[in-house]
């Protein structure tokens, strides 16, 4: 497995030990509006099974939901399974920003996803949440490249303002359109 895949597993990791401790509050409000913490963990187990489904390379049945931590780890293995299939992660094809791995896309973007509905989780839930200043240029890092793209329908609402002694997790959520104080 490639380092970028393996760079993916750490957030999903990451994400299974948030949702672990969101249990039971499966049906509090986050700051994704309409959407609950059952709805977030359906949306990652969702699209990245779809994405993986679009490159013949389907994770196996989906999981059952009924407890949304049980069904995000059954998901998350099944996932880490299919990135450690020989020459599967150094796989190329034409993404949205042209030739990518697909453990590229794996790690820039549906584990960028990861991070960003962690936090939404862990706030939805009233857990600690951040992440270090290198994860967070990271991820800056990231959303630079999508240009323009980062703020489309679906991926981020526009930035919101906050102080300058804000910290680098705060910076981050507001850059991708979050409110670093929002409470449910």
């Amino acid at each position: 497995m490639t380092d970028t895949a393996l760079h993916f597993i750490q957030r999903a990791d990451a994400f299974a030990t948030i949702v672990d401790r969101a249990r039971p509050a499966w049906d509090a409000p986050t700051p994704c509006e309409g959407w609950t913490v059952r709805d977030v963990v359906d949306h990652v187990i969702d699209t990245e099974r779809d994405f993986l489904e679009r490159q013949d390379l389907g994770p196996g049945p989906s999981p059952d939901r009924s407890d949304p931590a049980t069904a995000w780890r059954g998901h998350a293995a099944a996932v880490a399974d299919v990135l450690g299939r020989d020459g599967v992660a150094e796989l190329e094809y034409d993404g949205y920003f042209g030739r990518t791995t697909i453990a590229a896309t794996m790690a820039d973007f549906y584990g960028w996803d990861l991070v960003v509905h962690g936090s939404d989780i862990a706030r939805a839930t009233g857990q600690e949440w951040s992440v270090s200043d290198e994860e967070a240029a990271r991820l800056h890092a990231t959303a630079d490249g999508w240009g323009d793209a980062l703020h489309s329908q679906g991926i981020c609402a526009e930035a919101v303002e906050v102080t300058d002694d804000a910290s680098a997790s705060d910076r981050l959520l507001a850059r991708l359109g979050r409110d670093p104080g929002w409470r449910p």
